[in-house]
């Protein structure tokens, strides 16, 4: 009767091991969405003009772009015709925690490549390059660090510029930081006057300001604080599901599509902004390389 209660007991452990192997097997996203026929793509509601919701409420922008191709050459490698696309808004604080949560496929915002970020998660060839400045009224020039001392300045949660202006408080200058669940509140604040600075890469700010229509009424710092090279986000173990990306924005560099597709989003009557040189050289030489923050002289 021991024997035999041993056996059940071992029986009952294995299948138990072989639940939880199966339900945490890696890699195998392609695999579901053959099934299945729909990906889920994490969206950003504010992050103009990489991945923001129109007054439609539908997610558009360079980087939704850019990941539809993806889904595109995904059809036909899958020979999946009628792949379905679904999408979940996420914040910057919960962006990697839904992605590894599999709430999500892959993230099409527009997220830094960072040495940190790395240790959980991948991404794809740099699609753009960002500088981290911060964005204040008129009346208020910051060139150096220390024109933010004693300003109170808003950030983003989840954020690199949140990491970034953190260590700068505890070491380099006076700030008093508000830390903000978003990109809306923390510009919302700027524009109250509840703050007097809003730090966050400037192409972000630009497209705040713009879409707002307040350009004219706020300033880029031409301190830049670090080097943001953004990239689609996926799961580590997805290297199949990352490699498609790759490929895609391959194909996209090579062909000159991704010109066309940043002249769509980035060169318009509110917003102009120029192709920088380091976002030339990502698409002339793809690359994954990690962020710096240059102010600090360290890799973020």
């Amino acid at each position: 009767m021991a024997s035999l209660r041993f056996g059940r007991l071992a029986v009952i452990t294995l299948l138990a091991a072989c639940g939880v192997a199966s339900a945490q097997t890696p890699g195998d996203t392609l695999s579901r969405i053959k099934s299945t026929k729909t990906i889920t793509l994490g969206v950003r509601e504010a992050a103009r003009p990489f991945s923001f919701l129109d007054e439609n409420k539908r997610p558009v922008g360079y980087s939704v772009d850019l990941c539809l191709a993806a889904v595109d050459e995904l059809k036909r490698e899958l020979k999946l015709p009628e792949l379905q696309v679904q999408y979940k808004v996420v914040s910057g604080a919960e962006r990697i925690p839904k992605l590894l949560a599999r709430e999500i496929d892959l993230e099409c915002g527009s997220t830094t490549n960072t040495k940190a970020r790395q240790e959980q998660v991948a991404f794809s060839y740099t699609m753009f390059v960002a500088q981290m400045r911060v964005l204040t009224p008129k009346d208020t020039p910051v060139t150096t660090l220390k024109d933010l001392d004693g300003l109170p300045l808003a950030l983003s949660k989840g954020t690199t510029s949140e990491k970034l202006f953190t260590r700068l408080a505890e070491t380099e200058v006076n700030l008093k930081l508000q830390v903000f669940p978003s990109n809306t509140e923390a510009y919302a604040a700027l524009k109250a006057g509840k703050v007097r600075a809003f730090a966050q890469d400037d192409a972000l700010l630009q497209g705040l300001a713009s879409a707002d229509g307040a350009a004219d009424k706020f300033q880029l710092s031409t301190l830049a604080l670090s080097v943001e090279p953004y990239g689609v986000m996926a799961r580590k173990d997805d290297k199949a599901l990352l490699a498609a990306v790759d490929r895609t924005l391959g194909r996209l560099y090579a062909s000159g599509e991704a010109d066309t597709l940043y002249r769509k989003w980035f060169v318009g009557d509110k917003l102009a902004i120029r192709m920088s040189r380091m976002t030339r050289d990502s698409i002339l030489r793809p690359n994954k390389e990690a962020g710096v923050a240059m102010v600090l002289g360290y890799q973020l």
